[in-house]
């Protein structure tokens, strides 16, 4: 929400790539329990941040397994339909963080693709044929942001090498934006 701001205030000085970086790169098994316990932790950057909405899970849903396979899924639709791939990152957000849906089970993810208009049937048949290279695709992401020193989320890399850490302002990345510039 406030990247999009921020290229809206700055235009061309400001490119925003999204790449994947996975909190659980292993299925992982929890109680449902723990997990809805620890989305009460989302209540935080809920308060930061106005323009999104954080919900603690409030649904019979499942927990994500893990985040390789929504993440797997984006580097799809970046393939097939770039021109929506940043409508379907931020309907997988919303799926997860606000509508408390399980982005990691196959038909969720397929469900959005559709909602945001993909073509499903070439969303899978990607999926059949070149898993492995978006597989791929986003471990080689999560290694490069390791590499550069990036270990949570959200972080933005500034100027390919600067790392800012955390959910800042608009204000501060528009400050930060401007000093990268000037340099």
């Amino acid at each position: 929400m406030r990247l999009d701001q921020l290229q809206e205030r700055l235009g061309d000085a400001v490119e925003i790539e999204w790449k994947a970086f996975m909190l659980r790169p292993q299925p992982e098994e929890r109680t449902q329990e723990k997990f809805v316990n620890y989305t009460q932790s989302w209540l935080r950057p809920a308060e930061m941040e106005p323009l999104a909405s954080f919900v603690p899970w409030a649904t019979e849903n499942p927990a994500p397994s893990h985040s390789l396979p929504a993440l797997v899924a984006g580097k799809i639709v970046e393939s097939i339909n770039p021109e929506l791939a940043g409508s379907y990152h931020r309907a997988l957000l919303k799926a997860y963080f606000t509508d408390n849906r399980t982005i990691s089970a196959d038909a969720v993810y397929r469900s959005i693709a559709d909602e945001t208009g993909i073509d499903v049937a070439a969303f899978d048949d990607e999926l059949a044929t070149n898993r492995d290279v978006h597989v791929n695709q986003v471990i080689d992401d999560h290694n490069e942001a390791l590499a550069a020193g990036i270990n949570a989320v959200p972080t933005v890399l500034m100027a390919g090498s600067f790392p800012v850490p955390g959910a800042q302002d608009v204000a501060t990345y528009e400050r930060l934006v401007t000093k990268i510039a000037e340099r």
